[in-house]
């Protein structure tokens, strides 16, 4: 542990920063515009990352990867969400990052030494199956059920807003294994696998949506898929005490591409309120203009401040989980704010898709409502942190 925190980042921390904006400034604006508009997954963004050697980050250097913290994962996908790429940028390798946590904590050898290396290297994508539609923010009652059946198990449900299906090999899927009726705890009885999205067994259905179109949101239907036993993480019963290792990094994760959505609305806009013209002067020069960006990057610097500190607590092993859920609802306001004010700024041209605040704008806005709700984390707060008595 660290002597104390500190605020800046380490020398190494500044080589990725730089590094990982050198390499995401080879895909401009058309480049996510036009795969955005297509519906088309960036493929060439995702294997330059995986060449970079940035998919392996957070995965142990046993498996091939680097071994390295939070910190550095916020610091990677800030700087993806800034480059332009925002949203379908980072979500194309965000579970890569550091979703695979609860593998590499609670797996066997066997599931990690055939999985975790192949995901380094960029040739096994992986999406996560978590939410349901009949269950929504209160995973205890998901439906999906996994029954043992000797060295398998038979899973039969449905799953909901399931990003990059289309594109993944697997899928780490929590299931129940006894129904919700049967557990003392409303969390217990349900089990993680990371095992094969059989296309023979799961119809994925895309979901048409507002934004982030080039990587897919998705409806599985899953009929008699077989999971071996091996493919199981952990023992059976704990999946979702699991899924709870990976619930802070992963505010943190959103915190961070949020804030980089910010930053980019933010620089578009500054540019555009310098090079403007309007009655014979830029139209930064007005404060009805200038005023707002300002604002809002008081606020994004604000938020950043207590991104670092959740990062920083998480990597030293301590307590973080009223920072972690503060960074992702400050950061996702001041970003989403940032990215409407570039949009205002545009006036008409901000609406258009030649200019990409528009795009900025509408991936920005869903950082406030998934993975966590604004006022869910407000309920966190309330009720962990001021100790007020729960509303659900």
């Amino acid at each position: 542990m660290s002597d104390g925190m500190s605020f800046a980042l380490s020398d190494d921390q500044e080589l990725i920063r730089k590094s990982v904006a050198e390499l995401a400034a080879r895909f401009d604006d058309r480049y996510w515009m036009e795969k955005d508009l297509a519906h088309e997954f960036p493929a060439e963004f995702y294997q330059a990352i995986a060449d970079g050697g940035w998919l392996g980050m957070t995965i142990p250097e046993e498996y091939g990867g680097h071994g390295l913290g939070i910190t550095e994962a916020t610091i990677l996908l800030e700087e993806v969400a800034r480059s332009g790429g925002g949203m379908n940028a980072a979500t194309a390798i965000h579970l890569s990052i550091f979703g695979m946590q609860p593998v590499v904590v609670h797996g066997s050898d066997e599931l990690k030494a055939r999985t975790l290396p192949r995901i380094v290297d960029g040739d096994l994508h992986v999406c996560f199956g978590v939410t349901e539609p009949g269950a929504g923010l209160d995973t205890s009652r998901i439906t999906t059920f996994a029954r043992r059946d000797g060295d398998h198990y038979v899973v039969n449900g449905r799953k909901v807003w399931i990003s990059k299906a289309m594109e993944s090999e697997k899928i780490l899927l929590l299931t129940r294994t006894t129904p919700y009726d049967e557990v003392t705890k409303k969390t217990d009885g349900m089990t993680l696998f990371l095992t094969d999205l059989d296309r023979d067994k799961v119809e994925i259905r895309p979901i048409k949506k507002l934004g982030r179109n080039a990587v897919t949101s998705n409806e599985l239907f899953i009929d008699d898929l077989i999971v071996p036993v091996a493919d199981r993480v952990g023992e059976e019963g704990k999946g979702f005490q699991y899924l709870l290792d990976g619930l802070n990094p992963e505010r943190m994760l959103i915190a961070a591409e949020a804030l980089g959505l910010g930053r980019v609305s933010l620089d578009r806009a500054v540019s555009y309120a310098k090079e403007r013209e309007v009655f014979d002067r830029p139209i930064g020069m007005n404060q009805g203009v200038a005023f707002p960006l300002a604002d809002s990057l008081a606020h994004l610097d604000a938020a950043e401040l207590v991104l670092r500190k959740a990062t920083w607590l998480y990597d030293n092993g301590l307590p973080c989980g009223r920072e972690a859920n503060t960074a992702k609802y400050l950061c996702a306001d001041a970003g989403f704010t940032a990215a409407d004010r570039a949009v205002q700024t545009h006036g008409g041209m901000g609406y258009s898709e030649e200019y990409s605040v528009g795009r900025y704008f509408r991936e920005a806005r869903v950082m406030r409502i998934a993975p966590i709700s604004q006022e869910m984390i407000l309920n966190f707060l309330s009720s962990h942190t001021l100790g007020l008595p729960r509303s659900y």
